[in-house]
């Protein structure tokens, strides 16, 4: 008896490249002709599959673009296979995406040849860092304006996790920042920062003793992973980045997930996302910042929403004096599930909050 193929868990298409669109980071947008589907909106990381050039035949995974994601909804190039990249010839060993047909090597920060495996080696903690633990990505750029909004003169890292996109370079969002941010850590499976590391830990340490940082930011890549369930996110792990954050001796801050233009009712007020990370996973204790204005029925949501916390989480009530200019000042676009910052006014509000409640933790050096 013959053994059954297993069916393809990956949506397979050739086709050619018709046109180059926009750049950033290390990221190209393509069109690319597919016979059977038409033009096709593509991505390429020029670091893993090399730079592409229009009449290249290319090789595709439309699954993404096929199920029309939100946030990730490109078709991505796989391979140019007729011009093939040149081999690496840089250091490092760590390998992210691991046994995977695109695993990628990449040197850590952690690892024995880096130069700053030393200091990475014989740090014992975070030195009372304020560390900021977002939900989703795009509460970085909030985080980041309350942060600067209250102490401009402090320098902010972020340590990118797993949870949602793994390459850096998909975020425009970084590359918005670029210039506002000490630098970025990517951890885990994550890659395509300015360091590095193999875990959470590695990376708070890296943001603190060799970027510098006064204050860090971890949260997942853009993009998100949710079942309608009660653990079944991807955000569960800013819980336990959090208890990173606790054991190296950060002070953890949680910027709460409050919304009161959700259309589920699961994410209005504060979102069981929120609840479930920092009151049941985090095990350390978590600072809750809360703007202290909010519209009358949101507050009163959120604070119902708030009263099962434990006695570890305090809920700090934070002035949000300066900070919608902040975050309209940003040079990146505001935007959460489609959202905009006036449509999900309090979404950033309460990350900004995060942010200058962070502000005010850093310990003079």
């Amino acid at each position: 008896m013959s053994a059954q193929v297993p069916e393809s868990r990956i949506r397979w298409r050739r086709g050619t490249v018709t046109a180059l669109g926009r750049t950033w980071r290390d990221s190209v947008e393509l069109e690319v002709d597919v016979p059977g589907d038409g033009a096709l909106r593509a991505l390429a990381h020029p670091s893993v599959v090399g730079t592409p050039e229009v009449g290249d035949a290319v090789l595709l995974n439309t699954t993404a673009w096929a199920q029309r994601l939100g946030t990730g909804g490109y078709a991505l190039v796989v391979a140019f296979p007729d011009r093939l990249p040149a081999d690496p010839t840089g250091p490092g060993h760590l390998v992210k995406g691991r046994y995977t047909g695109l695993q990628v090597t990449v040197q850590g920060v952690d690892e024995q040849e880096t130069p700053h495996h030393r200091v990475i080696a014989e740090a014992e903690d975070v030195g009372g860092m304020p560390v900021v633990v977002a939900d989703l990505h795009s509460a970085l750029p909030a985080v980041l304006a309350g942060v600067l909004a209250t102490a401009p003169q402090l320098r902010v890292a972020y340590v990118m996790t797993d949870g949602g996109a793994l390459p850096a370079a998909f975020s425009r969002t970084l590359d918005g920042l670029a210039g506002s941010l000490a630098g970025v850590v990517t951890v885990g499976q994550a890659f395509g920062g300015d360091l590095e590391a193999v875990t959470v830990h590695t990376g708070l340490l890296a943001a603190r003793h060799v970027l510098g940082a006064d204050v860090a930011v971890v949260a997942q890549g853009p993009g998100n992973l949710g079942t309608g369930t009660p653990w079944g996110f991807s955000g569960v792990a800013a819980g336990e980045a959090c208890n990173a954050a606790h054991v190296l001796g950060g002070r953890t801050v949680g910027a709460l997930r409050i919304s009161d233009a959700d259309p589920r009712p699961r994410h209005r007020g504060v979102s069981h996302h929120s609840l479930t990370a920092f009151g049941r996973v985090a095990l350390g204790g978590v600072a809750l910042p809360v703007p202290a204005e909010l519209p009358a029925d949101l507050e009163v949501q959120v604070a119902e929403d708030l009263a099962g916390q434990p006695d570890r989480n305090p809920v700090v009530e934070v002035e949000v004096e300066g900070l919608d200019a902040a975050l309209r000042d940003l040079p990146v676009g505001l935007s959460t599930m489609g959202r905009g910052l006036d449509a999900d006014h309090a979404y950033f509000l309460a990350a900004a909050c995060a942010g200058r409640y962070a502000a005010s933790l850093v310990r003079p050096q």
